[in-house]
This record gives structure tokens, sequence and C-alpha cells, in this order.
């Protein structure tokens, strides 16, 4: 969003609501009331000792001497731990060193790989009839231009993907090496051949010398003004949001609607309804609190919430607060309170629905998982259904992220945390990038500073720079609980006081999977078919973890597989599933309208916006306040 659309007190604290509303302090409805906690109440700190303790006093202040240069050193390396790479490059080479048989291997394979490329360009390689060495990955588009098929640029191209390949066999496969150590050293690997793919370099890409001779070096020009523009912000430290090209209430999240309820943590938005009656059933929709809700509320054409409410459904969404230093201990448990719990009180209250339909994504679903566990124990049935999208249950097969949720890493990013009471997103922007460093490092590289062109994003692309924070016990909770401990699936995490199990949960769920996900792997959230018991519909659509959900119906390239479980089936296997039932073309949209409307009763007249006599009422048009803090 431009400066100017953002309010001056967007960053502020918000007041409370006008007295004799139910969303003012000590009102009728009031929201769940968070655990109590002190200032220094994170996953790892006690009760401050008072300042006559002793040794229990020097001892706190060392450590906090120590992590106070942990922080620094860590935010000056864009919050990587360097201790846990180092870790993990001194496990892959000492293990290599003491095997000579995977050296030989590794040798030999090399000698057959140049002796394959030295065949193929005596005989030809680029020619008409001749196909290539090494055909590149699928979702490999750097060499697909036809210059790249013309000598010498070929032998170039075939040369760095045959070197590509042998250096992924030289970080994996090592006797000895963990598994965790062995990603690292394979994912800094792989980081390291991007930079050096011949795409990025003027002198070795074909179709960047054609587009310099066609501009007469103009591309070059413009490519050094972006260049030196971005190098001054680096040096003078200006780390400010920049101007979202498309901006909250303006170009998105513009789906008509009301702020009916606000506590610390959320406003809940109610959407006016588009029809002249509705499903008798209302949604309430959770979003991931580590990214804006308005994903699902983007450009009208991309808006799923308009989408639904175009369809009959009276909808309701929650919009996180961007936490900052005075939210260091808001922890899980009060995501969970003072978030869903508050947000499915009011839902109730204003609809009069005996039980909804709540939709969850990402680590919003995940949450969601975590509440909907812990009704189905207390014996809370107000959910009709559960849908998750691109949410994990089970962390144990989690994707590339996880790498970043080792016990070096996490400590660095406690540090980090402590010091200034949240983790902003803009921290680990790199690592996030890093995961497709192809298209979200290099490409944007090459187009800005040799080509020249501007990076105009889409209504998807500018939600992504649309940064948020995580405050200081949350997110440790959540890395440890959920990343590295795996507490939700193997029944170890808590919510009220007790214990919570996934299998408990009884209501249908209708699950949604990415065919390209990077952080909720398919197969990670295919999980969820094994560790439920009742009626379950899982859809894999095509499409990354942002892409494949932001599919509308007409979308060209939209696809899903759908399975469906029941409580008496034999659970297959994720291969052996995707590999049975045929892709639908079309949005998965639609098949998760009809999923509700099998589960929902009949036509009714729309309810109204907010409930007085519950204390809740239309507080400010949608999007609301938080979504505007930055």
């Amino acid at each position: 969003m431009a400066p100017e659309t953002v309010p001056a007190t967007a960053t502020a604290d918000l007041p409370d609501a006008p007295a004799g509303q139910a969303n003012a302090p000590g009102a009728a409805f009031a929201p769940n009331s968070a655990p109590n906690s002190g200032p220094d109440s994170g996953p790892d700190s006690g009760p401050d000792p008072a300042p006559d303790s002793g040794s229990g006093f020097q001892t706190d202040a060392l450590r906090s001497l120590d992590r106070r240069i942990h922080a620094t050193l860590g935010s000056a390396v864009g919050g990587l731990s360097v201790v846990g790479l180092a870790q993990a490059w001194s496990d892959w080479a000492l293990h290599l060193a003491l095997s000579p048989g995977k050296r030989m291997e590794l040798g030999l394979e090399a000698w057959r790989k140049w002796s394959r490329l030295g065949t193929a360009m005596a005989e030809g390689l680029g020619g008409p009839d001749r196909g290539p060495c090494i055909a590149p990955r699928p979702n490999d588009r750097r060499f697909a231009g036809p210059a790249w098929h013309k000598m010498p640029y070929c032998a170039l191209s075939q040369s760095f993907l045959l070197a590509e390949e042998w250096w992924h066999e030289a970080t994996t496969d090592i006797p000895g090496v963990s598994r965790q150590n062995e990603r690292l050293v394979e994912f800094y690997g792989r980081q390291f051949m991007d930079m050096l793919s011949p795409s990025n370099f003027l002198a070795t890409n074909p179709e960047l010398m054609e587009r310099t001779a066609g501009e007469g070096g103009k591309n070059l020009i413009r490519g050094l003004s972006a260049w030196a523009a971005d190098a001054g912000r680096v040096i003078t430290g200006d780390d400010a949001p920049r101007p979202l090209a498309f901006r909250p209430g303006k170009e998105v999240a513009v789906t008509p609607g009301e702020v009916i309820y606000q506590n610390r943590l959320i406003e809940l938005i109610q959407y006016r309804p588009a029809t002249e009656t509705v499903q008798s059933v209302p949604i309430l929709i959770v979003p991931a609190w580590i990214m804006k809700y308005y994903i699902l509320d983007l450009s009208p054409e991309n808006s799923l919430i308009r989408w639904l409410v175009g369809q009959g459904f009276t909808v309701f969404c929650l919009s996180w607060k961007n936490p900052d230093a005075g939210d260091r201990d808001l922890g899980l448990e009060d995501y969970r309170t003072l978030g869903v719990m508050a947000a499915l009180d009011a839902v109730c209250a204003v609809t009069g629905a005996e039980a909804v339909h709540a939709m969850g994504y990402c680590l919003g679903g995940t949450l969601l998982a975590v509440a909907a566990a812990a009704m189905a124990r207390d014996g809370d049935r107000r959910l009709a259904t559960l849908t998750l999208l691109a949410a994990q249950v089970d962390f144990s097969q989690a994707g590339e992220l996880a790498m970043f949720a080792s016990e070096p890493q996490i400590a660095l990013l406690e540090d980090i945390m402590w010091q200034e009471g949240y983790l902003d997103q803009r921290r680990m922007a790199g690592a996030f990038n890093m995961l497709r460093a192809q298209d979200l490092i290099w490409s944007r590289v090459t187009k800005a500073y040799l080509e020249g062109e501007i990076d105009r994003p889409d209504d998807l692309g500018s939600w992504s720079m649309d940064a948020t924070r995580m405050p200081y016990r949350m997110h440790s909770e959540y890395l440890r609980r959920f990343y590295l401990d795996n507490d939700l699936s193997e029944g170890r995490l808590g919510a009220g006081g007790a214990p919570v199990y996934l299998a408990d949960i009884r209501v249908p769920i209708f699950a949604v999977a990415t065919e390209r996900d990077h952080i909720a792997p398919w197969k990670s959230v295919f999980k969820l078919s094994f560790m439920v018991h009742g009626a379950l519909d899982l859809a894999l659509v095509s499409g990354g973890h942002n892409t494949g959900i932001v599919a509308p119906p007409g979308h060209p390239r939209a696809s899903y597989r759908l399975l469906r479980h029941g409580p008496e089936s034999n659970h297959p296997g994720p291969d052996d599933w995707a590999q049975s039932v045929a892709a639908v073309p079309g949005s998965w949209w639609e098949a998760l309208r009809d999923w509700w409307l099998g589960h929902s009763d009949r036509p009714i007249a729309p309810p109204p916006m907010g409930r007085a006599e519950s204390g809740l009422v239309p507080l400010r048009p949608a999007p609301g306040n938080y979504v505007l803090m930055r």
C-alpha cells in the first residue's frame, strides 16, 4: 500500500471499543482471557529473580549478555545460523573423508558424465537430430529458449546441468551423515550451483546478449540504475517497507464487510451477503498468523472470500494483528483462545447457528486442528466440518522449510526475538527465497539488473511483500512444538490444560494439498488421512503453496485429484493413490462448495451484520485496521 493510504495510527495500539459495546473491557461479550504471563515468560524462561538472589541473578545477566551477542551476530547474517551450517558441512566432509569407496564412485561418475558430454559434442551436440545429453528438471526453465540449443551455449548449459547433477550425488548418500545435515549440505550446495548458472551472466547467456545488442545496451543502463538504488538502501540500512502495488481496501481486500469484533489479537470480519438467501451453516476462516489474511481476498477475480459470498454462504474471517514488541508473550494458547475460540463464539452469537464450517489455511489450519481436537475432547460440538488448506499436522516430512528448524537455528531465532520481542518476516525473507532460488532470486536478479525490466508484481506478488511479524513466545513454541519435536502428531501437545489428540476429531474433513508445495509438501498433508478416524476428502491440486490455493473457476491451468476416505476405508499410500486417480480439470473451489452444500441444511434469510444484543456491532468497514499495520 502506498504510505499515504495507511492511517497515522496504523502501527499504534488500537483504542478499545466504545463504552457499552461488548468489545469493550468488562462488557457482556468478552474475549477469553490470556494465560498469566510475565514480561519474560517465554518458553525457556521462568519468573525474574529478585535482585538480591545472588548467583541466579548473575547467571541471568550473563545469559542476557550471550543472547544480545547472538542476536547481533544473527541479525548481521540474515537470521541464519552459521554454527548450524558449519556443523552440517563438518559432518558431511568428515564422513566423506572416511568413505574412499564413495569418493571413487564420485570420480567414476564424473568421468562418465564428462565422457558422455564429450561424445555428444563430437557427434554434433545441439544439432537438429541430436537430443540433449541431460534434460533439465521439469520446473527448470532457465535453458528452455531456442538460443540455448545452439553451440557453444548448448555445451555450456549441458555441462552445467551435468555438474549440478554430480554435485547432488556428492552431497547425498554419504554413510554416517545425519539426515538433517545432509539436507542442509545438499540445499546450500544447490544454492551455490544456482548462483553459477550460465543464465546469470551476460557473456554466457545468449538471450541476454541478443537483447543487449538489440537495445544498444540500454537494458544494462536501466539495470545499473536499479542495482544502485538497491545497493543504496542496503548501505544506508533502509529497511522500510516498500509501497505496495495492490493496497488492502483499495485494489485487494475489497469484498464488502464489517469488523464486528476486536480483541488484542484479532479483528473478526463479517462479509455482507450477496444473495437473497444463504446457507444455514456459516463459514469461519482462520488464516495463518504469519501472513495477512487477504491472500484469500485478493483482486475480485481472485478472491475466494468474494466467490464464497456469491455462492450463498455467510462468511467470517479472522484478521490477525501484526504483533509488536508489546505482544512478545502471546503464545500458542493465546492464539487458540483469543483467536479461534473467540471468533467461534462471535460467529455463533451473530448467526444463531449451532455449528459452523471452519476453514484454516497453512499455519491457521494447524492451529484450527489443535482447536478442533480440544473441542472434541471437551465435548464442544460447534464444528459442522473442518477444512484445512495446505496445512500440516505431522511435521516429520515438512519439506525444505524444516531445514531452518534445527536446534542451532531455533536457538538463534529465539535470541533475536528475545531482544526485539518479535521476529520480522523480512529477516527470514532470504531463507524463504532460497527455497526457490531459481525463481525468486536469480531470475529476478537477471531481469532487474541485466534485462533492465521493472518488476511489476500482480496481486499475489504484492501480497507476498506485505510482511508480518511473529511474537517471541508464539514463534518459539511453534518452531519447537511442531517443527522440531512434532508434538501434535505424537500426542504431546496440550491445549486448555490437557493433551489433544487428532484421532478425537470426528467431524467430516476436507483437506487441500498442492502438488508443488515447498512449505507443506503434499505427502506431508496427506498424512492427515492416517491420523483421523472420521470421513476425509482430500484434494491434490495443481500449483504451489499459494498459487494452488488461489485458483478460481476458469483458471486455465487448474486441476485437482480427489480422494474420498471413509471411516471404514483402507489407507492407500500417497504415490499409489495419486497414480490411480485421474486429474479433474477445473478449480477445487467448486468441489469444496459442493462438499459444503452436502453438509448444510437449507437456505435461510441472511443473518444481521453483527448482533447488538450480544454486544457485537459493526466497528469499522472491512478490511479493518489490523491488516494495515506494517
